[in-house]
């Protein structure tokens, strides 16, 4: 569960710390006072999209710090290697600095915002407004319904099924073009490879090429540099080279070289450096012939490296780029020439894809609507409960459109319908359903699907809008019921939640020099009799409205302590 929420710098709450207990929390204060904003921290905290704007204005970042306790062994904790501490604490936080950037940690470990979400998302529910809107919205239903239905095993597996098909949908449509179309293809193909065959181009051709230039470029130079030093080791009839000096040198002590042993070791030595310098004089020799270049030779590699430019331009960037480019066109002609044949192949896979994927879509179209029918059951009596005993409500399926039948969700289109009233057909909830049917109805609907999930804590941000009188009251039983299975946060202008609660805090928004702060204060017995009775009445407090209030409380703790 939620215990402690820590809230820095988020709109117009400077600094407010508000200890959740079990059971039913209830959030109650006046319009704008900053109810929502709770909710937005929590969401925050969570992992949820946000903006530098709900910074405080003048602060440079704004902080939100999350703990939870009592938790379940979440699938999150295993996948990421992470979880509570030994005492079994859980603290989030985020840092949402003015320049966009977020800071992340789980008891002090650094996350993604991404981490956190998928985290949050597991700990933590929150049921807006907007969720009412989601209700109205048809293609929302069906992921309603596989969330109670538990049928993500059979819809991963169509899935995989349904895109195995229309991978080969892909391929023939590759293939499937008019005669026309093939072969301006075809010639467009025939054309290129002929063009990069003619060319014979060579793996690392273009590299060897410029070297090859720069060479030829600089050859004057180098034919200079090259004869000096063959001349400097070879030398010629009027003076000796370095390997001639050095051949002598051997010589002279070669004969000497049993006097002593350090006389041996200098022979040796000129052993080796006599070997060394005639190895380096056969390469001197080489380079020197190899530099001894025909007349056009610069313009034949001139020539070369301008053929690979202007190829360069068409199909690659490298020679290498290019090769790869002449394999794929190869391919392409060779699929066209034979595309006939490949489409004949093309169309029984598809037939046999289509087959596995219409059998998988069968087997969820079954599991979805036994938990349809399971769904309808618990949602009358869900609303039986919120005072809608005469309500009906449906779920609907229809086949998909469009080719084969099937999507990547599946071949059932679904839609939630109702009749508010006896007597009346049964007609798509968005048409007919009013706001505070609405509220109830997602209320029920919320209900029954965290009872399939492991998600502790449930917050719920007005979802009360449209109910009054004696609907408020079962909207109220409700929550109460809810909270001894899951930890409830509710916002709320309804007396009838607010004393339904087992605590109750109070937003109150004021101003200090010249700033408006928001605080958030856990109330006393007597505090909630009062905002209760301000609830109720509005103005200034009168015996009257305080005896009603009390009324309230003593009600609802009856009714609680009923509850099995």
């Amino acid at each position: 569960m939620l215990s402690l929420l820590h809230i820095e710098n988020i709109a117009v709450i400077e600094s407010a710390d508000i200890q959740f207990d079990r059971g039913f929390n209830a959030l109650t204060g006046e319009t704008g006072a900053g109810k929502s904003i709770v909710v937005d921290a929590i969401g925050a905290v969570l992992g949820e999209r946000t903006s530098r704007d709900l910074i405080r204005t003048g602060a440079k970042s704004a902080l939100v710090s999350a703990e939870f306790t009592g938790l379940p062994a979440l699938p999150w904790f295993d996948e990421n290697g992470l979880g509570p501490d030994e005492a079994g604490s859980l603290l989030l936080q985020r840092e949402i600095q003015s320049d966009g950037k977020n800071i992340c940690r789980l008891n002090g470990r650094p996350l993604t915002v991404s981490q956190l979400r998928a985290l949050g998302r597991q700990l933590l529910n929150i049921h807006g407004q907007h969720d009412g809107q989601q209700l109205l919205d048809p293609a929302c239903h069906l992921d309603y319904l596989d969330r109670f239905g538990g049928t993500g095993a059979a819809l991963a597996a169509f899935q995989t099924a349904y895109e195995a098909m229309s991978a080969v949908r892909r391929e023939m449509a590759a293939l499937q073009m008019d005669e026309a179309e093939k072969a301006r293809k075809m010639d467009s193909l025939t054309f290129q490879i002929g063009e990069l065959e003619r060319a014979d181009l060579q793996p690392g051709e273009e590299e060897a090429l410029l070297e090859r230039r720069n060479v030829l470029r600089n050859a004057e130079k180098l034919l200079g540099a090259v004869e000096e030093a063959r001349m400097a080791l070879s030398g010629d009839e009027e003076s000796p080279g370095a390997a001639s000096l050095l051949s002598e040198a051997e010589g002279a002590l070669h004969g000497v070289r049993g006097v002593s042993g350090e006389v041996s070791a200098l022979a040796e030595k000129l052993t080796e450096l006599r070997c060394a310098v005639d190895d380096a004089a056969e390469l001197v020799r080489d380079l020197l012939d190899s530099l001894d270049t025909e007349p056009g030779a610069l313009d034949e590699v001139e020539g070369r490296l301008d053929v690979i430019y202007r190829l360069r331009k068409k199909y690659g960037a490298t020679v290498e780029d290019m090769l790869a480019y002449l394999e794929r066109c190869r391919a392409e002609l060779e699929a066209l020439q034979f595309s006939s044949d490949a489409l004949v192949r093309l169309e029984k896979k598809l037939s046999a894809a289509r087959k596995e994927a219409r059998a998988l879509g069968e087997v969820l179209s079954q599991a979805r609507r036994a938990a349809a029918r399971e769904l309808e059951g618990r949602i009358q009596e869900e609303l039986r409960q919120l005072d809608m005993p005469k309500v009906r409500f449906q779920v609907e399926f229809a086949p998909k459109e469009g080719e084969d039948a099937m999507d990547a969700t599946g071949m059932d289109q679904v839609q939630f319908l109702m009749s508010a009233n006896v007597g009346e057909d049964l007609k798509p909830i968005q048409k007919i359903a009013s706001g505070g049917e609405l509220s109830r109805i997602m209320l029920a609907l919320k209900n029954v699907l965290a009872e399939n999930d492991d998600v502790t804590t449930l917050v719920f941000d007005e979802v009360d809008t449209g109910v009054s009188g004696r609907a408020a009251q079962k909207v109220a039983e409700k929550m109460a019921q809810v909270a001894r299975r899951k930890q409830v946060l509710c916002v709320t202008h309804l007396p009838q939640l607010a004393a339904m609660a087992d605590v109750h805090f109070s937003v109150e928004k004021g101003e200090r020099d010249g700033r408006t702060y928001t605080a958030v204060e856990r109330l006393s017995r007597r505090r909630r009799q009062e905002e209760l009775a301000r609830l109720t009445g509005g103005g200034s407090l009168t015996p009257a409205q305080l005896a009603g209030a009390e009324e309230l409380l003593e009600a609802a703790e009856t009714y609680k302590r009923g509850i099995v």
